[in-house]
């Protein structure tokens, strides 16, 4: 007998659970300017289903440059917000969830 998702109630191989956050999400992404003027790019918004330090890591990879995930967030150094976004929708986020500001 095949094993029952206690989340969406479907089998194992059928779970649609993991799609189905992703469409539900509202991810930021935004600008900040810290000390001393340096631009820095945050993301919010993610679910912590995902995991935010493997996705942190691959975004620091894909925008050459340093970063970290923590609170909830994913904080990279420098203004690297069409990147991010383009990322994001590589990785099947609904365009239309995705905010610029």
């Amino acid at each position: 007998m095949a094993e029952i998702c206690p989340t969406c109630g479907l089998p194992k191989d059928l779970c649609a659970c993991e799609e189905i956050d992703k469409e539900q999400q509202r991810i930021r992404i935004r600008l900040e300017t810290r000390k001393f003027g340096r631009p820095i790019t945050i993301v919010d918004g993610l679910n912590d289903n995902t995991n935010l330090a493997s996705t942190a890591q691959k975004l620091k990879s894909v925008c050459a440059c340093g970063g970290t995930a923590k609170n909830g967030q994913i904080m990279l150094q420098g203004d690297h917000r069409e990147k991010v976004r383009d990322f994001l929708i590589k990785l099947v986020y609904p365009e239309e969830n995705i905010e610029l500001q």
